[in-house]
């Protein structure tokens, strides 16, 4: 696992700190996603980088977050970044060597050492 499972409580409680943030300064943005069993909206910051086919997230806490199952479930999320809002028409997950060369080239520099194994591509996010 990239980072460590306890680093989630810690992050759970600064989130809705850098969300304010990470709506306006690239390369963070903010995933708008609906709770699977809740039904309740939730703003998750991440860090985004624009592709051709919309922009890819590095997973760094790993595939099991609970953004992206809420994702995969409801195949559609939202994407805020640089302070406007993009609808995403698909979430795909990808491996290591499919996602890190998608990142620039500083990114897969931190990347890389965190061991991050997983990507979201935020598909016809424009």
């Amino acid at each position: 696992m990239p980072v460590p499972r306890s680093f989630r409580k810690v992050g759970l409680r600064v989130n809705p700190y850098i969300a304010v943030i990470a709506r306006r300064v690239p390369p963070l943005a903010v995933v708008h996603h609906v709770g699977r069993r809740t039904g309740r909206a939730y703003s998750t910051p991440v860090m985004a980088f624009r592709t051709t086919e919309g922009w890819v997230v590095a997973l760094f806490y790993g595939a099991d977050v609970q953004w992206l199952r809420n994702a995969r479930r409801a195949g559609t999320v939202a994407l805020t970044a640089g302070g406007k809002r993009h609808e995403v028409s698909e979430v795909r997950l990808l491996a290591a060597a499919a996602g890190a060369p998608l990142l620039p080239a500083w990114a897969r520099a931190v990347t890389r050492p965190a061991r991050v194994r997983d990507y979201v591509l935020l598909v016809g996010a424009g």
